[in-house]
């Protein structure tokens, strides 16, 4: 992710370690992926074995890492630093 915003310049990690919130976040969200795909191969795949949980729900979670890192972190940004973007103010460098 940027350090600043490319428009407004705005610096995103307002303080040392801002960010270490947004771990619970994507703890959250990795946790509804998991919980979502497992109830679809229990469904789809009639209750497989223990492994094809794992075959099928690890390599997703790791596919979407770089996704769920952005998002935790936009979330993270936008329900508890209270920044909020207002094209009329942005200004160009």
């Amino acid at each position: 992710m940027y350090e600043h915003c490319p428009h407004c310049g705005l610096r995103y990690e307002i303080e040392p370690g801002y960010f270490w919130g947004a771990m619970f976040v994507s703890y959250v969200l990795s946790g509804g992926v998991a919980l979502i795909l497992g109830f679809l191969v229990f469904y789809v795949l009639n209750d497989p074995g223990g492994w094809t949980y794992v075959l099928i729900i690890c390599p997703a979670l790791i596919l979407i890492t770089p996704v769920n890192f952005r998002i935790s972190r936009i979330l993270w940004l936008h329900f508890v630093s209270g920044i909020y973007y207002e094209p009329d103010k942005r200004s160009e460098f």
